[in-house]
């Protein structure tokens, strides 16, 4: 009884966590987007080597695995993703020394492999999207998913610039209401959405390149299973339906 008692105390404490940790999360919108759209993963793919990788790398994640992944030749590859490459069996490295981002920036830039699964697809397309002008900020913005990044608006040029309006309930909290457009960039507000689904899409892609195979993998296995279990359950009842 005490046993049981302690069970569901504990359980109680966990989901008071969970709760808590709810409450005070941020709200994100859904990315919708699919890892099984090759179009996507190349868009994003491009996406990623021209905006990310200057700073950031993906050490988990091998040139000719983006190819056979991706459906792109390996002249492909060398025209369009590897930039500071030169075999295809490397990995993605950030172009910046490390150091000097760590001079600039106050710390180094993460390795973005394992990000989408660490934080969520959603995450890091609302990340994306998240940067408004903050005068107080070193870099002039700050993310309404990372508050106080140092991370610039590398993508100001397409997104353009914009401002968080905030309200304030009666226990002095500050809350997100929504986001004001300054300046305009390059792409409508539906293509840069499009832009970051892509990227967010190519990131989860990077999380884990097998997790197509994976799951038609499991697909076969559970048939199997199915299959067996069957013919077991068949074979049983034919041996012992002579016993009484």
């Amino acid at each position: 009884m005490v046993k049981t008692i302690k069970a569901f105390s504990a359980l109680g404490a966990l989901l008071l966590t969970f709760a808590v940790y709810a409450a005070g999360s941020v709200e994100l919108e859904s990315a919708k987007n699919d890892p099984d759209n090759v179009n996507s993963l190349q868009r994003g793919a491009r996406n990623f080597m021209n905006y990310c990788s200057g700073c950031h790398s993906a050490r988990y994640v091998r040139f000719n695995t983006l190819g056979r992944d991706l459906d792109l030749s390996e002249e492909q590859l060398i025209e369009n993703l590897m930039f500071n490459a030169e075999k295809t069996f490397e990995t993605i490295e950030a172009t910046m020394p490390m150091d000097a981002a760590l001079r600039w920036f106050g710390q180094a830039p993460p390795d973005l492999s394992l990000m989408a699964r660490a934080r969520g697809t959603d995450y890091v397309y609302n990340f994306l999207k998240g940067f408004y002008i903050d005068p107080d900020s070193p870099t002039g913005v700050d993310n309404r998913v990372l508050g106080g990044t140092s991370m610039p608006h590398v993508l100001w040029e397409l997104q353009g610039y914009q401002r968080a309006v905030f309200s304030t309930d009666d226990n002095g909290v500050s809350h997100f209401e929504h986001f004001e457009q300054a300046t305009t960039g390059s792409m409508s507000a539906e293509e840069f959405d499009e832009f970051a689904r892509d990227t967010a899409n190519f990131m989860e892609y990077m999380s884990e390149p097998i997790r197509s195979t994976r799951r038609v993998l499991g697909t076969w296995v559970m048939i199997f299973l199915v299959f067996f279990w069957i013919l077991a359950y068949n074979l049983k009842k034919q041996i012992w339906k002579d016993v009484s």
